[in-house]
């Protein structure tokens, strides 16, 4: 892990992190948090991992970013960050404060009198302010926006979480002593880890230390924090539009349209959003785009299955999208990546036809392995065992009618897997 990139994600997501990583070729040791504890607890099993890993006798220096941050000024975020590594090696807390071109009622603030290319105290940190209030925060010229973005010697910051959160650090501790290893991922073991609390490094470490210091950031940031705020960063036509996919747009102004999977048209609208992908489509204002977690919270209160589950589901060999279903069967999109191989395993209550539509794929049924290509076909009973594997450098593209009287992902029982899934379902 020293000097590479490290990633802190809930266990469900590690399989899209995983693709994404794969995806621009960037190595990454990824640590799977058996639940959401908030960002304190993520943090330190970051720590203990660079600590364990650090090889020398100079603690490491871990710089911490939420993953869904837009910065457009390379050099300027690069400087800022050598600023706050000289701090951060002394043993300070830094967090780094975006210089606001605006009132924001969306973002917190921090207090510092630092100004470009210093270091200063962190003097106060101030909650999401009214409207009136963040005019006042702004033109006093010593408030900053609060981007959740730190820098600390991985020590420090497990020293400071001593002090005032022993229950988190001591849960980490515990749970990351019995984790595991299994292929990319670092997996802190789920019970002791389930026994810390919840809380933020803001609100558990960076108010109450007296090493907290902030270096100031001005560097093109969003946090992308709303699809409203996605549009303003967005490249634009003469009409203030930002479209991207198969739209047809006409007399329309200040509007974001998103189409994944289909041709999305619009007529004379303005100031809206509009997202369309493979689980449903949301149209809402600009000034109502943060509150899609109301949206969120409201089909769980009904359960809807689309705040669970996605129609495209990532695997460490790839993906699977469910293209359609219906009582007593259902067909998938399969793409095996190259070099990848899915488990071997059988069903109890299903059987699959697989058609191969792109690449050459490798089977294996029962005791037979034989290659299929474009436009062949095989039938996979119920109870065979099977796998599919990816000798090629490209892609294989499959569908899967699956035909039964349950569907269901659970209806799997491994016996070999290259991921460490043996006796999982997932």
């Amino acid at each position: 892990m020293r000097d590479r990139l490290m990633v802190v994600c809930n266990e469900a997501h590690r399989f899209l992190v995983a693709e994404q990583l794969r995806a621009i070729d960037m190595p990454a040791a990824v640590i799977i948090e058996p639940a959401g504890r908030n960002t304190a607890p993520a943090v330190a099993l970051a720590a203990l991992a660079a600590l364990a890993d650090s090889g020398t006798d100079e603690p490491p220096v871990l710089l911490v970013m939420p993953a869904d941050h837009v910065i457009t000024d390379r050099r300027a975020f690069l400087d800022a960050v050598s600023i706050g590594h000289e701090a951060a090696r002394d043993g300070l807390l830094v967090t780094f404060g975006i210089v606001p071109d605006r009132p924001h009622t969306g973002y917190g603030y921090i207090e510092s009198e630092a100004r470009a290319g210093q270091v200063a105290p962190v003097r106060s940190f101030v909650e999401k302010p009214a409207a009136d209030r963040a005019v006042e925060l702004v033109r006093s010229g010593r408030y900053f926006w609060n981007a959740g973005i730190f820098m600390f010697r991985a020590d420090a910051y497990l020293d400071e979480l001593g002090r005032f959160a022993p229950a988190i650090r001591d849960a980490c501790e515990r749970s990351m002593a019995a984790g595991s290893v299994d292929a990319d991922f670092v997996r802190p073991q789920s019970e002791a880890f389930l026994a810390s609390p919840s809380d933020s490094v803001d609100y558990c470490i960076m108010e109450r230390t007296d090493r907290a210091v902030m270096v100031p950031l001005d560097a093109g940031w969003s946090d992308v924090g709303s699809w409203s705020a996605l549009h303003e960063i967005s490249a634009k036509d003469t009409d203030g539009n930002a479209l991207s996919g198969d739209v047809v747009a006409i007399d329309c102004r200040q509007t974001l349209v998103r189409a994944a999977s289909r041709l999305v048209t619009a007529v004379g609208v303005e100031d809206l959003v509009i997202v369309e992908d493979d689980d449903a489509v949301l149209v809402t204002r600009h000034d109502r785009s943060q509150d899609v977690k109301k949206l969120v919270d409201t089909m769980s209160g009904i359960r809807r299955n689309e705040v669970k589950a996605h129609r495209r589901v990532f695997r460490p060999w790839g993906s699977y999208d469910s293209v359609d279903a219906d009582d007593g069967f259902q067909v998938k999109r399969l793409i095996v990546n190259p070099g990848a191989v899915l488990s071997l395993q059988k069903h109890a209550r299903r059987a699959e036809h697989w058609v191969v539509v792109r690449g050459t794929a490798r089977i294996t049924r029962n005791n037979e392995v034989f290659d299929l290509g474009v436009d062949e076909s095989t039938y996979i009973a119920i109870g065979d065992v099977h796998r599919i594997a990816n000798p090629g450098t490209e892609p294989v593209h499959i569908i899967e009618v699956q035909c039964g009287d349950y569907l269901g992902e659970d209806d799997i029982v491994r016996l070999e897997d290259e991921y460490g899934r043996q006796g999982t379902t997932s």
